[in-house]
């Protein structure tokens, strides 16, 4: 894992200039640095500056970027971030064609096959990347993002030049690009926030390259094209079978996250996803020698304060410890106090450069930070949820009707914090209703469905298209902020294709949840922990740290050079301070309760303010 970024000009000689441009593409790179702590490198050709920063996890002695092949004279550059998982595979195919290798990193296998493939080479790849190209074969740029996008790409075109980056603060390195926002990044963070609309920047001018695409960029412009779409089909197979055929999938694809030249670990929360990981995984070091290392993550004054709720029923602690126990790993249980949550929110909106899931992300941050003291690589069961079916809108009916985000529903709470004046100019209702629509204009569904299959194929792409892509940038941005590479291994495409069209009452067989994913796991763990009802990733429910950020926004409230003032009614905010909050009812996913709300805001106004944006409408 990485981070690069770099800028393109087919108008223009960089050579002519070679190391201005190089120490412009270094210092975007070095906005990056956190994502890469283990070596740095840039280059310029005619028409193009890469910078690099490196995370080693595979062949560490080797694969520095960026990383250059001659072809007959001409040369082809890559910044890659990333890790490939058929690498072996690839690399073998690619040298019976005559290619050849120096190193074992994956990068060199991502180039070649490029230069093998050209256009066609991501759908060769399994695993999760972001990478530019630049062909001085083909005299172009080529970038690409994995088909789920856990790796992040964005990038602006300014006066005929793009620039890219891994981040969006590596492009506010570059000249001309400035952090402005206008109605719909206003739309975005106050109608959808902290999820946002696929291939959406937020800020003005800035995009992301969707996931599962690639473009290319020359003399004739930018292009961006699709190669991985989820796609409807008929499934023909038995539930015997299609158990067997999961479980295979599920144990194929953890083997191979498990590729790595650096110490690895699992998150372990005791939950039924992390658990099945976990135990693929101690099973296969333990055929190797190895012992597994696990972690779980924890609150103060959890013990005390914890309420059970229809989202969240009961504590992971001591199941944690238990799978622990089972599977013979070596558990660490990471703890988080109210002041170290509260004074992450600051650190969790520079690391995704956006106001996020608040202390979710915060405490991610933190709990990553502590991970990376001992471990570089860590495998999670994040995906697991939207690809099986686990939420709770997939089994209430009335969480979902077509007409709102199924885990974002209490919209008039959005709308009423607003300025009466800002109210009317956005119009979330219509924001939010337009890009529901366009989502689900874009469901595949076979001829002839019924009304509630095409429902669940809806539910389907809205959960992985919107909050898996939420809950993905989280996972990227929070790990890669500590240098620590996160794997999502319920996130292969194989198995997403897989279950998109595994009928719904194989994947709830007799209405149990998730029921098909604990019978491809049954004989890896006991069945009480195989038949744990849902609990999601944890969070404080210590009044403690509700006080502080009630603290913490008055005293926003009190100073009226605060930016927030420019969006808020103070009058609304006020209330949300004179009341206190029922920790089961979420604003948004399962977590996000009334004091995430207080966090929100907090982190809306510390990224209004770090950032010095400028609100254009």
């Amino acid at each position: 894992m990485c981070g690069f970024a770099g800028f393109s000009d087919f108008n223009d000689e960089l050579l002519d200039e070679k190391y201005l441009w190089m120490a412009l593409a270094r210092r975007m790179a070095r906005r990056l640095s956190h994502r890469g702590p283990d070596g740095q490198g840039a280059q310029v050709s005619s028409h193009c500056a890469l910078a690099h920063m490196r995370l080693a996890v595979m062949d560490p002695q080797n694969g520095q970027q960026p990383m250059t092949v001659v072809r007959e004279g001409k040369a082809c550059t890559i910044a890659y971030n990333g890790e490939l998982y058929n690498a072996p595979e690839l690399r073998a195919s690619l040298e019976s064609q005559g290619y050849s290798f120096l190193t074992d990193c994956d990068t060199e296998v991502v180039l070649n096959a490029y230069l093998c493939y050209g256009e066609d080479c991501p759908e060769k790849l399994n695993g999760i990347f972001a990478f530019a190209v630049d062909d001085g074969i083909r005299d172009r740029l080529f970038l690409c993002r994995d088909r789920f996008g856990v790796k992040p790409l964005f990038y602006t075109i300014q006066n005929d030049r793009l620039a890219f980056a891994s981040e969006i603060k590596g492009l506010f390195e570059f000249p001309g690009v400035n952090p402005v926002l206008g109605r719909e990044g206003l739309c975005e963070v106050f109608g959808l926030g902290p999820a946002r609309t696929p291939g959406h920047g937020v800020f003005e001018g800035i995009h992301e390259l969707l996931p599962g695409h690639f473009a290319l960029f020359d003399r004739e412009g930018f292009r961006e094209r699709s190669y991985f779409e989820l796609t409807a089909a008929p499934h023909a197979a038995s539930y015997e079978e299609t158990v067997e055929t999961l479980r295979e999938l599920l144990l194929d694809t953890v083997h191979r996250q498990l590729a790595a030249d650096v110490p690895l670990c699992t998150f372990l929360s005791g939950g039924l996803d992390s658990s099945v990981v976990t135990a693929i995984a101690a099973g296969i070091l333990k055929e190797r020698g190895q012992r597994l290392s696990t972690y779980s993550f924890e609150f103060e004054g959890n013990e005390a304060y914890f309420t059970p709720s229809s989202f969240q029923p009961d504590r992971d602690q001591d199941w944690a410890e238990r799978v622990s126990r089972e599977l013979g790993t070596d558990h660490h249980t990471l703890l988080c106090t109210n002041d170290q949550l509260a004074d992450s929110l600051f650190e969790a909106v520079i690391a995704k450069d956006l106001p996020g899931m608040a202390d979710i992300d915060g405490s991610l941050l933190h709990f990553c930070r502590q991970v990376k003291q001992n471990h570089v690589v860590a495998l999670c069961g994040e995906c697991a949820d939207e690809i099986f079916g686990g939420y709770p809108w997939f089994h209430r009916r009335e969480m979902f009707d077509g007409s709102r985000f199924p885990w974002s529903g209490n919209l008039e709470l959005r709308q009423s914090l607003l300025n009466p004046e800002l109210r009317e100019q956005l119009r979330l209702e219509d924001y939010v209703s337009q890009r529901l629509g366009e989502t689900l204009e874009t469901v595949p569904a076979l001829p002839g469905e019924n009304p509630e299959q095409v429902r669940m194929r809806q539910l389907s792409c809205l959960n992985m298209r919107w909050f898996m892509a939420t809950l993905l940038d989280r996972k990227d941005r929070c790990s890669m902020a500590s240098g620590l590479e996160v794997r999502v291994p319920y996130c292969d495409h194989r198995i997403a294709q897989y279950l998109y069209n595994v009928p719904w009452d194989f994947k709830c067989p007799g209405g149990e949840p998730k029921g098909l994913l604990r019978d491809a796991a049954r004989g890896l763990l006991p069945e009480e922990i195989l038949r744990r009802k849902k609990s999601p990733y944890p969070k404080t429910h210590n009044p403690g740290y509700e006080a502080i950020l009630k603290q913490r926004l008055r005293y926003i409230l009190r100073d009226s050079l605060q930016p927030i003032h420019k969006l808020l009614s103070e009058e609304a905010v006020q209330g949300l301070l004179d009341q206190s909050f029922d920790y089961g009812k979420p604003w948004f996913g399962q977590l996000m309760a009334g004091p995430q709300l207080l966090a929100y805001l907090i982190q809306v106004n510390y990224w209004l303010l770090h950032y010095n944006i400028y609100i254009d409408l």
